[in-house]
């Protein structure tokens, strides 16, 4: 059958979940199987989607289909290009914070990363007034082109941005094959297998060589982007326990922070407060942004929920930057007894929220990722 390339390697994926390291509790087999569901549904998408000689751009990662630690504030689009071909991508720039284009070497696996042949935001686009641009490329090697649109404010207008290769535009693909079918299934089943082993590799690289409860000072995304500075960590929390980390509000257009369960997947942001950035974060008087870690509510409106899970990443970025970040501009990290939050807060008062406001908060965030129109 034509499948079964693909039902096997669905076979395998399972395997690897299964056997995962860091599995302890059924609910976290159970958060991997459905992990697993979303890279079955990914795979398939730019498989039977990707035509080499009539690029579009697709999305291989968001709310139900995540890799990679994927942030909140992001919508991810992306499609391979070859070498000596010319392309042109045209969009219209939305009211998102930021707007960024990078072209990959390869693609990212459970040996390497893939170098970056180019990397910038917008700000060297040419944009008209009505807000159009144009970018043409010719790739010296095959690659992987990735834009990136983030969002700061959550109701912000997304853009639009589409890609063309010059010389077949305006044509059709071939009819469908036999041929093409079973390459299909066989690139999906590959691309699934590969995308399990990588993101269970890659946080051994980047994070769990970090002592625990700390996170490292601000440094260039390692295979990102020339503007933007990560902060990476790891947390093992009690459920009477709580991380109060501590950053000080800089020029950088976007600040975010999110957890990500040892999947390296986003938690659920649609319904809880696992991510914060810097127009949702409530900032102090003194100017620093303080976020408590924790299982538990402590009644504060920057509540990053754990939601259940005693071990997972910690994630900082900045993007759009114009400097280089030093130390200075970092988080600080302090480890609690959940029942001292209050004493570790200088502004505990000024911090509280009630249920209802909450409940508010929460309400707004489905409600605006339900605008981004994601299915």
């Amino acid at each position: 059958m034509f499948s079964d390339p693909l039902t096997e390697a669905i076979a395998e994926a399972e395997k690897l979940v299964a056997a995962a390291p860091h599995i302890e509790t059924e609910a976290d087999l159970l958060e991997g199987l459905q992990y697993l569901a979303g890279c079955v549904a990914a795979c398939t998408h730019i498989a039977f989607n990707y035509d080499r000689d009539h690029p579009f751009l697709l999305s291989g990662t968001g709310p139900f289909t995540k890799m990679g630690l994927d942030n909140p504030d992001t919508l991810y689009f992306g499609c391979r290009v070859h070498a000596d071909y010319d392309y042109v991508v045209t969009g219209r720039r939305g009211t998102t914070t930021d707007l960024s284009f990078q072209v990959l070497g390869g693609e990212y696996t459970d040996d390497e990363v893939p170098a970056s042949q180019v990397a910038f935001d917008d700000r060297e686009l040419d944009i008209a007034e009505d807000g159009s641009f144009e970018w043409r490329l010719r790739p010296t090697s095959n690659g992987q082109l990735v834009i990136r649109e983030v969002y700061g404010d959550w109701s912000q207008q997304r853009g639009t941005v589409a890609i063309a290769r010059l010389d077949t535009a305006g044509t059709a693909p071939p009819p469908l094959t036999r041929d093409t079918i079973e390459k299909r299934y066989a690139t999906a089943a590959q691309q699934l297998v590969q995308r399990v082993k990588t993101w269970l590799q890659f946080p051994q690289w980047f994070y769990l060589n970090i002592p625990v409860n700390t996170m490292v000072a601000p440094r260039l995304t390692p295979g990102g982007l020339a503007t933007q500075y990560s902060s990476a960590g790891h947390f093992d929390l009690r459920p009477d326990q709580a991380l109060v980390i501590t950053v000080p509000v800089t020029d950088a257009p976007y600040l975010g922070f999110q957890l990500g369960s040892m999947w390296y997947i986003s938690l659920d942001y649609i319904n809880h407060q696992t991510s914060l950035n810097s127009s949702q974060a409530q900032e102090d008087p003194d100017g620093k942004i303080r976020i408590v870690v924790a299982d538990q509510n402590p009644g504060i409106t920057n509540w990053v929920e754990t939601l259940g899970h005693r071990r997972g990443f910690l994630q900082f970025r900045w993007q759009r930057v114009s400097r280089q970040l030093t130390e200075a501009d970092g988080p600080t990290v302090e480890l609690v007894d959940f029942d001292a939050v209050p004493d570790a807060l200088p502004y505990f008062d000024h911090n509280k929220i009630s249920p209802s406001a909450w409940r508010m908060r929460i309400a707004q965030r489905q409600n605006q990722i339900a605008n981004r129109m994601l299915g």
